[in-house]
This record gives structure tokens, sequence and C-alpha cells, in this order.
């Protein structure tokens, strides 16, 4: 007599088990280390980045510096280089958007799209590795300005927290570059975003308070998020705020929260679901 002996069938491994939250955060970080390794290639870039903030500096610092007033004594060393951390946050989502545009110029998105892999890995991808390129650009940036003689006078887990503030501000932008990025046809036009990038950047209290400006336009000024940025930066590294007395600029490190999450808030979903749109 014989006993057919059957053996039990190996445990099932393959990827389909994975649940669905799994793959999203597995393909983030296959995105995450592409745009990671294009910084190693490409370190350029860094300074590309860098280069607008770094001759901004010079300029407003060793050139205008002597002849900037910001009232009250103030040093404007110290006013100018927390804003110029914010200012360099701000632009950044330039870079984001032209290296979506890049990819899907080139069809790179594309490509992506037709993979069996996270509809939102693209973009998520996409907002971290920046996110991590932007922290690199601040740490540059803060070395320069150690560099010019600008110090923080806050303890550290204020100064921590400042630079925490600097990278949310840069995570919220990264959503609208990539919104944006979404409706230009090509390189060229990618280009043209910094007419929108630059007033953002400019108008603001960055360089001058809002209070020394026109109506209308310290209006403006003091409510662009970049000023309630720059403005608790300053209070936290205890350097020279230069503030008036609109509600806005005495909640500026409330508001130095609510305004990122405001705009995650909005522009995260409108990112994710242009790019699941694209080419339909």
């Amino acid at each position: 007599m014989t006993t057919e002996t059957t053996a039990a069938p190996a445990a099932d491994l393959t990827p389909a088990r994975h649940s669905a939250l799994w793959w999203a955060v597995s393909d983030c970080a296959a995105m995450v280390w592409r745009g990671l390794l294009y910084y190693k290639r490409e370190p350029s870039m860094i300074a590309w980045q860098l280069g607008f903030p770094i001759v901004s500096v010079l300029l407003f610092v060793y050139v205008f510096g002597s002849a900037m007033d910001v009232g009250g004594g103030a040093d404007y060393k110290a006013f100018a280089m927390p804003g110029m951390f914010a200012m360099t946050m701000a632009f950044g989502f330039m870079n984001t958007a032209y290296a979506m545009v890049v990819d899907k110029e080139k069809g790179v998105m594309d490509r992506f799209r037709s993979m069996p892999m996270a509809r939102s890995a693209v973009v998520s991808g996409r907002g971290v590795s920046d996110l991590i390129g932007a922290a690199i650009d601040l740490g540059v940036l803060a070395l320069i300005a150690l560099a010019v003689g600008w110090r923080s006078d806050g303890g550290w887990l204020q100064t921590a927290y400042a630079f925490v503030l600097l990278l949310l501000l840069r995570f919220a932008l990264i959503w609208i570059g990539i919104y944006l990025a979404m409706f230009v046809k090509g390189q060229e036009q990618a280009g043209n975003l910094f007419a929108v990038a630059f007033p953002f950047g400019m108008l603001s209290s960055v360089f001058t308070p809002p209070s020394l400006m026109p109506d209308w336009l310290g209006f403006i000024a003091m409510w662009n998020p970049v000023s309630s940025t720059a403005n608790a930066i300053r209070e936290l590294f205890g350097n020279p705020v230069a503030t008036g007395n609109s509600w806005i600029e005495q909640h500026a490190m409330e508001m130095a929260l609510v305004w990122p999450i405001l705009i995650t808030l909005v522009f995260l979903p409108l990112a994710v679901r242009k790019y699941q749109r694209l080419s339909r």
C-alpha cells in the first residue's frame, strides 16, 4: 500500500499580499532615492539654487546694508539674514516645478504612469526629495550667514524650531510648484515661473518692514506667508523683528504654522489630482 503525501503549499510571498499603503510608501521611497541621485549626479543644481541667495547676501549686506534702516537702530545684517533664509525657501518651488516639467517633457512621467506603482508616488517622492534638498540648501546658507558674521541669539531649541518653520514653509510651497508644473508645456515656459516667485518672495518683510512701505504695498507684504515665517524666525533667533501693530504681524509665530498648513491642505490634493488626470 502506498501513501500519497501532498506537500503543503508554500507561503504566498508575492508582492500582491502587501497592502496599498505599503506599496505607496515603498514607491515613494524609490522616487525619493531617484531624486537624491539626481543631486549626486548634478551637484551644480545645489550651487544654482543657492546662487541667487548668496548674491543677495553680498548685495544687501555689504553693498546696500550701510544705507538700509529698519528702525530702532537695529543692525541690518541681523534683520536681513533671517529674511534671506525665508526667501530661499520661498523661491525653491521654482526648482520643484522645473524638475517636474523636465520629467514631463522627456516622457518620464508617462513611463511612470504606465508602471505598476502607486499613483501618488511620483508626486509624494518629489515632495520628500525636494524637502531633503531644501534642508541641504538651508544648511549651506546658514554656514554662509555665520561666515559673514550673523549669529542666532536664541537658545538651541528656539534656533532649531526656526529652521523647522523654514522647512515647513518650503514643504508647503513644494505642492504649489508641482501643481503649477502640471500646466506648463515645456522648459522655456517653466522659466517664466520666476515672474510668480519673484514678487512672492520680495513683496514681504524679507528686506524691509512692511510699516516702511506705502500702505497698500505694506498690506500685501504683511499678509504674505513669507513675512510671517521671516518675522517668526527673527523672534526665535533673537534678531530684530521691527514689526508693526497689525494683527498678522503680532501673531507671526502662529501664522508661520497656519499658512503652511493651509497651503498644504489646498495644494497637495490639487497636485495629486492634477497629476493623476495628466494626459487624459
